[in-house]
């Protein structure tokens, strides 16, 4: 509703209003700012309220077709209540039954990837399992909470939350920054607690650029839209690498605001085209690269290097991943079984972090690995089911970018992991040690539940 700004009346007699008894004049009788200023902010956000349920052209053709119907555990739960189900809200259960399988068997994994290192660094086995599992808990807490929020409400405070963003990215460069293994990313926090504000910004950017795309409409199609939408991606991405020295982060960052991008213009030539012409730059960059600087003192370029030619710097800059594809070689189809791992011993450096999956290849195999990468997959048709789905396309974009989120970290992780790509240090999702990661991922997935709450069905 719009609020009315109450004008002062001007009488006979005060065309000057002067305070009798000081004689000077009295600016806060005609001049009531902060009334219009409030008034002028609760209008934006009246007009952002409304942009965010604006129908996609998806939403306009599917409201003309037969709304779709439960499918999985949820349809089976939906026929068991009969009548007393069709008064209640939809609830993806089958979402939610991957979500609580990976981060299961992400503990499993955890507890036995760094247990010999935890026993060694900190006396205590459980270390980095118990820590996880508390925060997994407040995680599933987190998740419920943010599911019972209208997702609209993010569109309206879209704006908020990204500057909120760059604004805690900002700190790690104050006193409350925090270096662990030589790296600056996080902020110390009461009570012996980090937070990595580059978690935030994940979240942050799909609910911007969501927000903006439904607010640009067709304008988005044009050069301006284009330039306008990738430019506030490259401010969170380079807050992200300058603020926090994350060059993976702030690259998932750029990818997902590229992709959402690429999701809502009608044309795919063009997208492909520029795909294939990033590629091959790259490639040319590279080749260029490991002939002018092969004695580089930048970590960065090191790992460039090192990757070109694992086996030149196997005892130094590339130790870690010649380690990691000596377990995955080692551990044959079925794997030495769980716990049994060799390179855990100290040979992987920090091998519950990034390179959990080399651990998981040793104990569990082949086998090991396609089944964690069927639980990512129906995840994600879950996140697919629901971005098609929504009622309108903010919602649609919301889903949308926290799959291709999920779906670049485990793609990402995964070459890195079996040396298809220099190291990044991306994290598996749900399965790799990381409080922050979690309990952000986490939210991600209140999101998605809170818009599948929205979907319409028949039958």
């Amino acid at each position: 509703m719009r609020s009315r700004t109450v004008q002062p009346i001007k009488r006979r007699g005060q065309s000057k209003n002067v305070n009798r008894h000081s004689g000077r004049r009295d600016l806060g009788d005609t001049q009531p700012m902060r009334p219009v200023n409030l008034s002028s902010y609760q209008r934006r956000i009246d007009a952002r309220r409304q942009v965010v349920r604006t129908p996609g052209p998806s939403q306009a053709r599917a409201s003309a077709r037969k709304r779709p119907q439960r499918t999985g555990l949820a349809a089976v739960i939906y026929r068991m209540r009969k009548r007393s189900a069709e008064k209640e809200q939809y609830f993806d259960y089958d979402f939610l039954l991957a979500v609580v399988f990976l981060m299961c068997f992400g503990l499993v994994m955890l507890y036995s990837t760094s247990y010999y290192g935890a026993q060694g660094d900190f006396g205590d086995d459980m270390y980095y399992f118990s820590k996880q599992a508390l925060i997994g808990v407040a995680g599933f807490v987190v998740m419920f909470v943010v599911s019972k929020i209208d997702y609209h409400l993010y569109g309206a405070f879209a704006v908020e939350i990204f500057v909120f963003s760059l604004i805690m990215m900002a700190l790690v460069k104050t006193p409350l920054g925090l270096t662990l293994n030589g790296a600056r990313r996080w902020i110390q926090l009461p009570g012996n607690l980090t937070l990595q504000p580059a978690e935030i910004t994940k979240i942050a950017v799909i609910l911007f650029i969501s927000y903006e795309l439904c607010r640009l409409g067709k304008k988005a199609y044009t050069v301006e839209g284009a330039v306008r939408v990738l430019a506030l991606g490259a401010i969170a991405a380079g807050g992200v690498l300058f603020l926090t020295d994350n060059l993976s982060t702030a690259i998932i960052v750029m990818a997902i605001t590229c992709l959402l991008y690429f999701v809502i213009h009608p044309k795919t030539k063009l997208f492909l085209w520029i795909a294939g012409a990033a590629v091959a730059a790259a490639a040319v960059l590279i080749l260029i690269l490991s002939v002018t600087v092969a004695n580089s003192n930048n970590f960065r370029l090191q790992r460039i290097i090192s990757w070109l030619n694992p086996e030149a710097t196997a005892d130094s800059g590339s130790f870690q991943v010649m380690q990691g594809l000596y377990a995955i070689g080692s551990g044959g189809f079925f794997g030495k079984g769980l716990g049994n791992s060799m390179q855990k011993l100290e040979n992987i450096p920090e091998a519950q972090n990034d390179w959990i999956l080399s651990i998981i290849c040793e104990e569990l195999g082949v086998f090991g690995v396609i089944v964690i990468l069927c639980l990512f997959g129906y995840l994600l048709y879950r996140l697919m089911f629901i971005a098609q789905n929504a009622p309108d396309l903010y919602g649609s974009l919301i889903a949308s970018g926290i799959f291709i989120h999920i779906a670049l970290q485990v793609i990402l992780n995964i070459a890195v992991v079996t040396g298809i790509l220099p190291s990044t240090g991306i994290i598996l999702p749900f399965i790799s040690y990381g409080g922050t990661a979690v309990l952000f991922l986490m939210a991600e997935m209140g999101i998605a539940l809170g818009i599948s709450r929205k979907i319409k069905f028949g039958g």
